[in-house]
């Protein structure tokens, strides 16, 4: 469960988010939309502790992420998978190894990774890819990779920050087809996206963020595109970790 209560972030004087409160339940698929600009990045950042809230709250999974230690940041992440619009898989790894590196940097067994990696690659579509260089895939299947390596860990959360950006719309609905089956597996998925293609066939819900306000939640919204001209915040839209 995720829980923003009454989050402010400033950029000295321009505005990141103002005044946010929603609640994410567990196993729910949404998608985050809104103008460039308008929020949806400092959304993001503020629930992986990449940036910290001036004011109000962020409950998940029990724990206040606001007044999460340093020592505790790095676990609170690893409790999340993140995919990227450009992938940023590493080229000098086969896809095996940049799925296994998941596993790796926090300290899991040989005998783990040996297990868990085959099984993630066969869950996303790509077990015959296995022994090949990013270089070598298509894009669509470049994207399989990235999201067997952000949830080989068992995240309870998966953000995409565009997952579908750079894919032809046939490639891009076999992701959200993947998306799809990974939050019925459980994973709570949180989607930002400027796709209104996507997000008007899903039916899931729709978090609209404008201005760094939350300007409509719906359970199974609809994308308005009148709100990508609304005014934007101080919002960089990248995130890295």
């Amino acid at each position: 469960m995720i829980e923003y209560k009454n989050v402010t972030k400033y950029y000295g004087d321009n505005v990141g988010v103002e005044e946010v409160s929603c609640r994410i339940d567990n196993g729910e698929f949404v998608f985050l939309v809104g103008p460039s600009g308008s929020g949806k990045s400092t959304f993001v950042k503020l629930m992986l502790k990449l940036i910290d809230a001036d004011n109000g709250k962020i409950i998940y999974n029990g724990y206040d992420v606001t007044k999460l230690k340093n020592m505790e940041i790095a676990r609170h992440r690893r409790s999340m998978g993140i995919v990227f619009q450009d992938f940023s898989l590493l080229p000098k790894k086969t896809v095996a190894e940049n799925v296994a590196f998941a596993m790796e940097i926090i300290g899991r067994s040989r005998r783990s990774i040996r297990r868990q990696v085959p099984q993630m690659l066969d869950l996303v579509g790509i077990s015959g890819e296995a022994g090949k260089f990013p270089d070598a895939i298509s894009i669509g299947e470049q994207q399989r990779v990235a999201i067997a390596r952000a949830i080989v860990n068992n995240p309870s959360v998966l953000i995409a920050d565009e997952p579908t950006g750079n894919l032809d719309p046939e490639t891009g609905w076999e992701i959200m087809r993947l998306l799809e089956q990974i939050n019925r597996r459980g994973t709570t998925v949180i989607m930002v996206t400027h796709s209104s293609e996507i997000v008007n066939a899903m039916g899931k819900r729709v978090i609209a963020i404008s201005g760094g306000r939350i300007i409509r939640d719906e359970s199974e919204g609809m994308y308005r595109p009148e709100e990508d001209d609304g005014p934007g915040a101080a919002d960089d839209e990248v995130f890295e970790l």
